[in-house]
């Protein structure tokens, strides 16, 4: 993006992942094809211009099928986000049928004094059926300097059935709000505490940001509750 904020300079992509302008600084994730499918290998790039803003979201929730091949699908996102800039990506969830195998992978770069909402929903299988497998990885940096590294396994039988892990949701997301706002200040000796609700916690991070968890029983639930906790980081926000 460039231009003051509402004009997509670059917009490319081919199926099964179209991407669709539906606002001056919005974007929609279309799928016009199945999957993906054990053996795919998706790459989505977002570069977000200094001083712009710019919102992704999806038509409807992504489902991981099995496909025929023994190597597992990847979908990678990479994304930078320049001085000054805005993004919101905000997809709807991915849905884990029976029989995938997935990874899925995020690099996310951040700008000294950019702003980033970053939110993903996982849902754990269709109704009445055990998810596949997925291999989840987490990376963001401001200026280079690391601000959230994280892992997520899921369709493991010991890790999933675990009450200290996923118990009995059929849900798990996160949200991860970071910027200038969630710097701590010299100034500011207030003490960046954690906010825990049912099923949900807002994590205040070493550097400028907030890391949002959250559990559910179902899609709705889930979303409703990060909702919650994306409120509570509000209340860590300096500025």
């Amino acid at each position: 993006m460039a231009g003051g904020g509402t004009r997509l300079e670059t917009l490319r992509s081919d199926p099964p992942l179209t991407l669709r302008q539906t606002g001056p600084h919005r974007v929609h994730l279309v799928s016009t094809g199945a999957g993906p499918l054990r053996g795919d290998h998706l790459d989505l790039g977002v570069d977000v211009a200094p001083g712009t803003s710019l919102e992704v979201c999806s038509v409807a929730a992504t489902l991981v099928l099995p496909g025929l091949a023994e190597a597992p699908s990847i979908m990678l996102v990479r994304a930078r986000v320049g001085a000054g800039a805005t993004l919101r990506f905000s997809p709807e969830p991915t849905v884990l049928a029976a029989g995938c195998s997935h990874h899925l992978v995020v690099r996310l770069s951040l700008a000294e004094d950019a702003t980033v909402l970053w939110r993903e929903e996982i849902v754990f299988g269709r109704h009445g059926e055990r998810p596949g497998r997925c291999h989840a990885r987490f990376d963001a940096t401001v200026a280079g300097r690391p601000l959230l590294r994280q892992n997520l396994v899921i369709g493991e039988e010991t890790v999933d059935g675990s009450p200290a892990v996923y118990g009995d949701a059929r849900c798990v997301g996160s949200t991860l709000v970071a910027g200038p706002a969630w710097r701590p200040s010299p100034e500011d000796k207030r003490e960046r505490r954690a906010v825990v609700g049912e099923g949900w916690a807002a994590l205040p991070l070493a550097g400028p940001g907030v890391l949002v968890s959250a559990l559910g029983a179902d899609a709705v639930q889930l979303r409703q509750r990060l909702e919650r906790g994306e409120d509570a980081a509000a209340s860590h926000a300096t500025g």
